[in-house]
C-alpha cells in the first residue's frame, strides 16, 4: 500500500500550488500597482473554475478512471506554472492562475476519491486529513520562497518573487511520473452519471449543506491567505515583505492542525473536533475586529489556521460516506464547491475597499457562523 500512497501523497503537495496566489496576488498588486478589488481577481479566478469543471471531472473520472484524471491535472498544473517564466503582465499571470485553477480543480476533484482506493472506511477521513497536511506544506512553503526571491533577485534570469513558480514546475513533473508508474486498482463504473444526475443531488439537504460548507471553509481559507498580511499592513505599517510571513503563520498552524487532526480523529468523533476547530476560528474572527498588537493579530491568524485545517476533510468524508455509490459524482459537487474561493474575495475586496479590512473579516465571520450550524448535522 505504502507504494501506491507516497505518489498520491506527492500529489497533494501539488494540489498545494494553488495556495501560491494569495501571497502571489499581494505581488502582483505591488507590482502593477492595482486597488484590493482588482488584486483579488486573481484568488477568485482560480477558484472560478471548480464552478465550471468540478462537475464534468467527475463524469470525465467516469469513462478515463481517478489516475488518468489525476495526470491530466499535473500536465495542467505544469503548464500554469511554466508561463510566468515568459513576464508578469496583467493578462499572462490571469491565463496562469486560470490554468492553474483549470488544473486545480480536476486535481481536487479526482485525488480525493482516488485516495479512497487505497485506504477506506474510518481511515479514510483520517488519511484525507493527512493529505490534507501534505497539501499544507507546499502551501506554507509558497510565501517563503516568494520572498527570498524578492530580496535575493537573481539577476541573469529576472524572477524575483517568481522563482517559486519554476520550483513547483519540477515538483509537478516528478509527481506526473511518479503516479504514471503505479497502477492503481479502481471500482468498475457500472452507468456514467449525466451532468443533471450529479446537480439533482444538490436536492438531498445533507448534501446541499456539505456543498455550502465547503464554500465557507475555502472562502475563510484563500481569505485569511490574502487578507492577513494586509490586516498588518494597515494596522502597523509593514511592508509587504514583512507582513507576508501572516501568510506562512496561517499555513504553519493549519499545517500543525491537519498533522494533529490526522491520529485525533482515530481518538475522538468526527463531529467534535470539528466543533472545536469552528470554535477556533469564531474566537480569531472576534479578535480580529478589534485587536491592534501584532501579537494578538498572529494569534487570531493562528488560530484561523488550526481551526480551519480540518473543516474539509471531514465534510468531504461525510459527503462520500452519505452516498458511497455516487463517490465521483459526489467529489465533482464538494469540489464545485470550492467556487466559494471566488465568491468570498471578491466579496471581502469590495468590503475592504469601502471600510478596510475589517470588512473582509466581517465577509469570512458569516461563513464561520454557517459552519457553527453545520456541526449540528454531522454524524458520529
Amino acid at each position: 500500500m505504502k507504494k501506491k500512497l507516497i505518489p498520491v501523497m506527492l500529489c497533494f503537495f501539488a494540489m498545494g500550488f494553488v495556495d501560491l496566489v494569495g501571497i502571489a496576488s499581494n505581488y502582483v498588486k505591488a507590482d502593477l500597482g492595482l486597488t484590493d478589488a482588482q488584486a483579488n481577481i486573481f484568488p477568485s479566478l482560480v477558484f472560478f473554475w471548480f464552478l465550471i469543471f468540478s462537475v464534468p471531472t467527475g463524469m470525465l473520472m467516469n469513462r478515463i478512471g481517478r489516475r488518468k484524471t489525476v495526470l491530466i491535472s499535473l500536465i495542467i498544473t505544469f503548464v500554469s506554472l511554466l508561463l510566468p517564466l515568459f513576464g508578469e503582465t496583467f493578462l499572462l499571470m490571469l491565463l496562469s492562475f486560470s490554468l492553474l485553477g483549470i488544473g486545480n480543480a480536476l486535481m481536487q476533484t479526482s485525488l480525493n476519491p482516488l485516495l479512497s482506493n487505497i485506504v477506506s472506511g474510518d481511515k479514510l477521513a483520517s488519511n484525507l486529513t493527512f493529505g490534507q497536511f501534505v497539501k499544507a506544506i507546499a502551501s506554507f512553503m509558497a510565501p517563503y520562497i516568494a520572498m527570498w526571491g524578492a530580496m535575493h533577485a537573481i539577476p541573469e534570469f529576472g524572477l524575483g518573487w517568481r522563482v517559486l513558480f519554476p520550483v513547483y514546475m519540477i515538483i509537478a513533473i516528478v509527481a506526473v511520473l511518479w503516479l504514471g508508474s503505479v497502477k492503481i486498482e479502481e471500482e468498475p463504473q457500472d452507468k456514467p452519471s449525466g451532468f443533471f444526475d450529479c446537480i439533482r443531488l444538490l436536492a438531498k439537504p445533507f448534501v446541499l449543506m456539505s456543498f455550502l460548507g465547503i464554500m465557507c471553509h475555502v472562502g475563510i481559507d484563500v481569505g485569511t491567505n490574502a487578507t492577513a498580511p494586509k490586516i498588518l499592513m494597515e494596522r502597523l505599517g509593514m511592508t509587504l515583505e514583512t507582513a507576508g510571513f501572516a501568510t506562512s503563520l496561517y499555513f504553519i498552524f493549519r499545517t500543525a492542525g491537519c498533522f494533529t487532526g490526522t491520529f485525533i480523529l482515530r481518538k475522538i468523533s468526527s463531529k467534535t473536533f470539528f466543533l472545536i476547530g469552528v470554535l477556533c476560528m469564531l474566537t480569531a474572527m472576534a479578535g480580529l475586529f478589534f485587536v491592534e498588537s501584532k501579537t494578538l493579530i498572529y494569534v487570531c491568524i493562528a488560530l484561523i489556521g488550526f481551526g480551519n485545517s480540518n473543516i474539509f476533510p471531514i465534510i468531504f468524508a461525510q459527503a462520500l460516506q452519505n452516498m458511497p455509490d455516487k463517490k465521483n459524482e459526489m467529489s465533482g459537487l464538494m469540489i464545485m464547491g470550492l467556487f466559494g474561493g471566488t465568491i468570498f474575495p471578491l466579496a471581502m475586496g469590495f468590503a475592504s475597499d469601502a471600510v478596510g479590512q475589517i470588512g473582509a473579516v466581517a465577509v469570512m465571520t458569516i461563513g464561520v457562523i454557517y459552519l457553527c450550524f453545520y456541526t449540528l448535522k454531522i454524524k458520529g
